[in-house]
């Protein structure tokens, strides 16, 4: 019983985090399209903490669809010189510079925000998986390069904190070489 009330409260706090979270004003599906280096990221997942220190920097591709979707293409090159490839559809909603879509690999549900873009520079991700009723944050940096600002680091930092994310979760990806064009 105890167990379940506290998934309970964890899922209704992960509920609140996403319901206060506010996308980007003026948010502009097109302005995002192109390549992006995922540069920071941080979450209360017990996997990824597990595993952060072998987490790398990994390119996404965002193209836009002609229904106002989202293509999300991501590489990152494994230390054997193979490549994680992962693609998926983001559908938007209701809500410019929200996006929802379902791991098939994970097999989970995310709710997608964009929080915050400078479009040529860099973007500020909050991203919700839900599996089994268990719901966990994930922050990301976007940039248009492989490096960020400290203004923008100070960013990410406040906002993981809003969503409840412990800061010694944070990591800063080191570079990677990127995987060859396909």
């Amino acid at each position: 019983m105890r167990n379940t009330l506290m998934m309970l409260v964890a899922l209704m706090c992960a509920l609140t985090v996403c319901a206060d979270i506010t996308p980007a004003a003026d948010f502009d599906l097109q302005k995002m399209s192109g390549k992006w280096y995922t540069v920071a990221i941080t979450s209360n997942a017990q996997w990824f903490v597990n595993s952060k220190a072998e987490t790398k920097t990994l390119t996404a591709v965002i193209v836009p669809t002609e229904g106002g979707d989202m293509d999300l293409n991501y590489a990152s090159l494994k230390d054997d010189g193979s490549c994680y490839r992962a693609t998926r559809t983001a559908q938007k909603t209701e809500t410019p510079g929200r996006f929802t879509f379902h791991s098939q690999v994970w097999n989970n549900d995310n709710v997608m925000t964009f929080v915050e873009v400078v479009y040529d520079d860099y973007a500020l991700v909050h991203t919700i998986d839900t599996k089994e009723e268990v719901s966990e944050a994930f922050i990301t940096v976007y940039s248009r390069t492989t490096e960020f600002s400290e203004v923008v680091q100070q960013k990410f930092t406040q906002l993981a904190l809003e969503a409840g994310v412990l800061p010694d979760n944070a990591v800063i990806l080191p570079q990677n070489a990127e995987c060859p064009a396909v």
